[in-house]
């Protein structure tokens, strides 16, 4: 992976959790708490899962195992 890449994926775990909170503000205006946390959750997991995968990989090149391209 290059580091163009990882930007990308950066900024996209960013938008997910941004969305996230987007989904649930405007979800609360029409539907119960518990629905809009429903509805948001797997965007705010995705972004989770995304930096964590993405730390891991900035932690290899770190210390130099898998160096990013």
């Amino acid at each position: 992976m290059d580091r163009a890449r990882f930007v990308q994926l950066v900024l996209v775990a960013f938008g997910l959790v941004f969305a996230s909170f987007i989904v649930r503000g405007t979800t609360r205006l029409l539907a119960p708490y518990e629905l809009a946390v429903l509805l948001s959750a797997p965007l705010l997991f995705a972004a989770a899962a995304l930096l964590a995968g993405l730390v891991v990989l900035a932690t290899l090149d770190a210390t130099g195992i898998r160096p990013l391209e």
